[in-house]
């Protein structure tokens, strides 16, 4: 029997120990371009053992709910960042590491206009849009060597609102 697992809003406060969120709430750190400008500086704190950091692009399939959650992964050498291109929600699943493997998931529903920064070595979901385009920025980390780890549940869990 499957264990659900149930969205909750995405906040800054409840997904500390997973990463940053991503977005523009308060006021400007300064403007710039003549005053046009907002500059929400420095929001994510990546973190690379080695290599550099990238962008890459992802086109990912929409999901619907509720989805089954059977398998999360983890960049142990890297922290991971999902920007949307769209402004649309999706859905961030992250779970605490407990010895080695995923501990209980928790979901995560962004609203429009965030994304997320994943620690180094967070256990996640995949890229999970909930709205066409899945579209996304992603800095991670690119250089020698795995930077990926992949656990499959015995038990999947479904996530639903």
């Amino acid at each position: 029997m499957t264990e659900t697992v149930r969205l909750e809003p995405l906040t800054a406060a409840a997904f500390a120990p997973f990463g940053d969120v991503l977005d523009t709430s308060g006021a400007p750190d300064k403007m710039i371009n003549a005053g046009l400008c907002g500059r929400y500086h420095d929001r994510a704190t990546l973190d690379f053992s080695d290599g550099r950091a990238g962008i890459s692009l992802f086109d990912a399939e929409v999901r619907s709910l509720p989805l089954t959650l059977d398998m999360m992964e983890r960049h142990p050498e890297g922290s991971q960042a999902f920007l949307p291109m769209s402004h649309t929600a999706f859905a961030v699943i992250v779970a605490p590491d407990e010895g080695g493997k995923p501990g209980q998931p928790r979901a995560f529903l962004t609203a429009p206009g965030q994304g997320v920064n994943f620690h180094r070595g967070t256990w996640h979901g995949v890229l999970t849009p909930l709205h066409a385009p899945g579209l996304f920025a992603v800095v991670d980390r690119i250089g020698e060597g795995a930077n990926l780890e992949e656990y499959w549940f015995d038990t999947p869990f479904t996530i639903s609102t």
